[in-house]
């Protein structure tokens, strides 16, 4: 019998509206659920908008996890959890919202398409996912060299 191969990925976690540390700990147990084992969780970590302006603060983690889900599955699942969670794009920028599930790496693989980049473009720059990210990433992790700076 083939072993199914299961793949260790980094989800990015923001929330700015509603109860924060609610969504964010709803949000982790609905990822536990349908996509995948999770490995490690960071602090939850406050910090104010990015490319857009808000009086909402966010409140932000990242989670790495093992998945058996393609990239492209677990891009639906992740979507899926917000829509059940109450996420309702209103624009085409950023926006408030009650819950944010982005994949900043999956395995040690490069994904170039309309719908999906891994690892995310931006995570070097953005300080709310770079801080949880650099607290729960181990030297051995496949996406580690992707880190180094």
């Amino acid at each position: 019998m083939e072993e199914i191969k299961k793949y260790h990925v980094v989800i990015a976690l923001g929330s700015n509206l509603g109860d924060k540390d609610q969504n964010l700990r709803v949000a982790i147990d609905e990822m536990r659920k349908s996509i995948g084992e999770i490995d490690r969780i960071s602090r939850f970590m406050e910090s104010n908008t990015w490319g857009y302006e808000s009086t909402n603060s966010f409140l932000n983690a990242c989670i790495t996890c093992f998945t058996k889900l393609t990239p492209q599955e677990l891009l639906a699942e992740l979507k899926k959890i917000e829509w059940k969670m109450g996420r309702v794009k209103q624009k085409d920028t950023y926006e408030d919202r009650c819950i944010d599930l982005d994949i900043i790496f999956y395995h040690d693989q490069f994904i170039h398409t309309n719908e999906l980049i891994i690892p995310h473009l931006h995570f070097k720059s953005r300080e709310f996912v770079l801080k949880p990210l650099l607290e729960i990433v181990q030297e051995n992790d496949v996406f580690y060299p992707f880190i180094s700076f």
